[in-house]
């Protein structure tokens, strides 16, 4: 009778448990990342203002299935060919209903490759191709600072080629999710299905079935439940969600970043770089925790990445925007405010970025105009923030220039 009744209030205990579990765990997506996530359209519902304008922004649009209407460079017949020289050149064709970049050596195709994915939507746009289960890179990308076509990163200017693998480590920081094949007799890769667009809302702030299916289920308890915030974060697991995109590629995790969850801590050892300009300095593109954590304005206070980008939001390019952010740490009433003021003017209030953060030259990425072949530097606004005596006069002379205008 007492194993009866024991039995008994077991079972009734698990009830509520079993419950407890449905509901955390039920999910009906398809997600390939597993059933604890479902996808950024899930946000949409309750986040619809966030969501619509994450929608617009560079993290969501870093990676996109190519198509007429995202590939950035022209496909018009004037301005839709790459010269490598010795009778190599790439042209952007649309043939049917899909595009192309075409090889041809003295006016003979020799390969023709279609635009599958767009890598980036800012600075520059570069493309990839499937061949079976590998991705390879597009030999020509476009750049915004020349309007035009031009080679790809770590293809040469003046030799035709289409084989660059893309590894793992390119589709960690460009996309959400993908999942590699199964390494087989010479079979190895990506699967196709499973690549996730762009970064959504669960790369950063982790699966959210849980949470989805919690807040479905009890809509006036408005405090985030099994979901992780910015804002519940410490300063370093805060700078470590950034970092795992934006510390370059010098040190070899110890697992995919796909991983990585807001809240952990990167898996490899990090040493705070010294730092002087003109001398050992990270190089600009990818390495903006490195440059930021070594700069005075981060040691000394308690600032983190957060403190001047919103990555809900697309930030506008102007370079006041960003001074106002300075303006709120660097002011006459806490005696840091910049020395030049007097002779800067209202200028002070546009020009502290380009002052102290300028656009650096990357040497890691080097690109020929499809026009000229001319070589063009690769600008990247560096996030070292110091002293630019260089830069410091360039602006001086230029508003001395307009002052006399």
């Amino acid at each position: 009778m007492l194993k009866k009744r024991y039995l008994f209030l077991v079972l009734t205990a698990l009830v509520p448990f079993s419950f407890i579990l449905t509901q955390c765990y039920t999910s009906t997506s398809a997600d390939p990342r597993g059933e604890i996530y479902v996808g950024s359209e899930s946000c949409k519902k309750c986040h619809s203002d966030v969501y619509n304008s994450f929608l617009h922004t560079a993290h969501f649009q870093t990676s996109q299935l190519a198509n007429i209407h995202n590939i950035r460079g022209s496909f018009a017949k004037d301005s839709n060919t790459f010269e490598f020289g010795m009778g190599q050149r790439i042209v952007m064709e649309k043939r049917k209903d899909s595009l192309y970049q075409v090889g041809y050596i003295n006016g003979k195709e020799t390969e023709a490759e279609p635009f599958d994915v767009a890598i980036g939507n800012g600075k520059a746009q570069t493309y990839m191709y499937w061949k079976g289960k590998m991705l390879y890179e597009l030999p020509v990308s476009y750049f915004a600072a020349i309007h035009n076509w031009a080679n790809s990163p770590g293809y040469l200017p003046d030799h035709m080629n289409f084989g660059r693998p893309i590894l793992r480590r390119c589709l960690e920081c460009h996309s959400s999710y993908v999942k590699e094949a199964p390494l087989q007799a010479g079979d190895f890769g990506f699967e196709k299905s499973t690549l996730i667009y762009g970064i959504d809302c669960e790369r950063c702030h982790g699966p959210a079935a849980n949470h989805v299916n919690y807040h479905t289920d009890n809509p006036d308890d408005k405090k985030a439940k099994y979901i992780a915030t910015y804002a519940s974060l410490s300063r370093t697991q805060k700078m470590d969600a950034c970092a795992v995109c934006h510390s370059g590629n010098k040190n070899i995790p110890q697992r995919s970043s796909f991983e990585f969850e807001m809240g952990d801590t990167l898996l490899k050892d990090r040493t705070q770089p010294r730092v002087t300009p003109g001398s050992n300095m990270p190089d600009v593109h990818g390495n903006q925790y490195d440059l930021l954590i070594a700069s005075k304005c981060y040691t000394m206070s308690k600032m983190d990445c957060g403190n001047c980008h919103n990555p809900h939001v697309s930030l506008s390019q102007s370079m006041a925007t960003y001074a106002q952010k300075c303006m709120s740490c660097h002011s006459e009433a806490n005696h840091n405010f910049c020395k030049l003021a007097p002779q800067m003017g209202n200028a002070i209030k546009t020009y502290c970025i380009d002052c102290h953060m300028p656009n650096k030259a990357s040497n890691v990425i080097r690109l020929e105009s499809a026009q000229s072949k001319m070589k063009v530097p690769y600008m990247v606004r560096s996030h070292y923030i110091g002293i630019y005596p260089e830069e410091t006069k360039k602006i001086l002379d230029f508003v001395k220039g307009k002052k006399g205008a």
